[in-house]
C-alpha cells in the first residue's frame, strides 16, 4: 500500500493494523479489505508486469490522465491576472513550449501530459496550491523502474524563514500557486512540501527531470547535491544536505532540478517576436532552445553551458558563443531581450559525472 503521507509504498506484514512508513515516519492505518491485493499489486509491478495501480480517489475525481506508457509530464504555468501578485506575460507560452518540446523531441504522448494553467476553465485544472499538489501526486503515482517523469513550473517564486531548521541558509524556498496571498505564506508551496510530494516516491528505475523558471529557485527541491561550475569549467558538488539530517531522498529513484537561478536570484522574462512579441521566461527559452536544436544529444554539461550561454546572449554579450548553427545564434541574439543575468543551476538527488552523462528524458 502507499503511505498516506508521501506516497512510498510500503509491504504491509501479514495481519499488521498499522505501517510506518521508514522514509517520513507517518504512521497508516492499513484497510484490511483488499490490502493483500494492493501488496500483491505493487509486488507485480516489480517484477515488470502487472497494471498500475488504480489511482486515488481525488486523482480520478479530478478526471486527470489515465497514465499508458513510461512517459508522464505535469507542466504548470501562472500569468496571476487579477490577482495580487505581478501579471507575468510568459507562463502560458513557456507551457506550449514545453509541450511541444516534450512531445515532438523526447516522444511523450499527448494524452500523458497533464496542464495546469489560469486560463483553463476545468477547475481541477487551475493551479491552485491544492490542484498542483493533487497534480504532483499524480504525476508520481504507481511509477515503476523505467519511467521518465517531467514537472515544468512556470511562474513566480519566492523566499521565507525556514521553520524546522533543515535549510543551511536558513530560508525555504517556494513557488506561488495562482491562490498564492503575499500577506500569508501558507498559501504557498514550500521546498519541503515540493520535496515531499516529488522527490521521496520515486523508487528505483525512475528518473523525474524539474525544470523550475521562478525567481529563487536554485534548491526548490530539496535535493542534497548541487551541482557548481567551477571558473576552470570542471564541476563541483556541494553537499546540500540539511543540517538536521532530515530525509531529502528518493526511495531509490533519481530526481534531478534545473532551475532557473541561485536561491538568492531573480529569474526573469524575455521578449520573443518582432511587432507583437510574446513573452517567455529566460530558462523555459533557454532550455527548449538549448535541447530542441541540439544536433546530437547533449550531455548535462553541455546542456547546462548552452542554457547559460544563450542567457548571456540575450544580454548582448559577444564574448560567448551559444554552440548552435549559425541561423539560430543570429536568431537567439535578435529575438529576446533579458533584463539580466541569471545563473540555470543544476542539482540531484545522487552525484553523477555532467560531462559523461548523457541529457536524455
Amino acid at each position: 500500500m502507499e503511505c498516506g503521507q508521501c506516497n512510498v509504498y510500503l509491504v504491509v506484514p501479514r495481519g499488521a493494523r498499522t505501517v510506518e512508513c521508514p522514509h517520513c515516519r507517518r504512521v497508516t492505518r492499513v484497510e484490511r479489505r483488499g490490502a493483500v491485493g494492493m501488496v500483491m499489486n505493487v509486488f507485480g509491478r516489480m517484477g515488470g508486469g502487472g497494471a498500475r495501480p488504480a489511482a486515488p480517489p481525488r486523482i480520478r475525481e479530478a478526471g486527470y490522465p489515465r497514465v499508458h506508457g513510461d512517459k508522464r509530464a505535469l507542466l504548470v504555468g501562472i500569468k496571476y491576472t487579477d490577482t495580487d501578485l505581478p501579471e507575468l506575460s510568459g507562463p502560458i507560452n513557456d507551457v506550449k513550449g514545453m509541450t511541444f518540446l516534450l512531445t515532438q523531441k523526447y516522444g511523450f504522448p499527448r494524452q500523458s501530459i497533464l496542464v495546469l494553467t489560469d486560463e483553463e476553465e476545468d477547475l481541477y485544472r487551475r493551479p491552485t496550491k491544492s490542484n498542483i499538489l493533487l497534480a504532483m501526486r499524480w504525476l508520481v503515482h504507481g511509477c515503476s523502474s523505467g519511467d521518465s517523469l517531467v514537472f515544468h513550473f512556470s511562474g513566480h517564486g519566492g523566499q521565507v524563514e525556514d521553520e524546522d531548521g533543515d535549510e543551511l541558509d536558513g530560508k525555504d524556498e517556494l513557488i506561488c500557486p495562482l491562490d498564492s496571498d503575499p500577506e500569508d505564506y501558507s498559501h504557498d508551496i514550500r521546498d519541503d512540501e515540493i520535496n515531499e510530494a516529488l522527490v521521496r516516491p520515486l523508487v528505483h528505475g525512475v528518473k523525474l527531470h524539474a525544470i523550475i523558471d521562478a525567481c529563487h529557485s536554485g534548491t526548490v527541491l530539496d535535493l542534497p547535491n548541487l551541482c557548481r561550475i567551477k571558473k576552470n569549467g570542471q564541476p563541483e558538488w556541494k553537499d546540500n544536505r540539511p543540517p538536521t539530517g532530515a530525509w531529502k531522498h528518493t526511495s531509490g529513484g533519481t530526481a534531478i532540478l534545473i532551475s532557473g537561478c541561485a536561491d538568492t536570484q531573480f529569474s526573469v522574462e524575455g521578449d520573443v517576436g518582432g511587432e507583437q512579441p510574446v513573452g517567455m521566461g529566460a530558462l523555459t527559452y533557454s532550455f527548449f532552445t538549448a535541447a530542441l536544436f541540439a544536433q546530437q544529444t547533449p550531455t548535462y554539461a553541455q546542456l547546462l553551458t548552452t542554457i547559460k550561454t544563450i542567457i548571456r546572449e540575450r544580454n548582448g554579450d559577444s564574448r560567448v558563443n551559444c554552440n548552435l548553427p549559425a541561423p539560430i545564434c543570429s536568431l537567439v541574439r535578435q529575438v529576446v531581450n533579458f533584463s539580466g543575468v541569471q545563473e540555470p543551476q543544476l542539482s540531484s538527488s545522487e552525484k553523477f559525472d555532467i560531462n559523461q552523462t548523457k541529457f536524455v528524458m
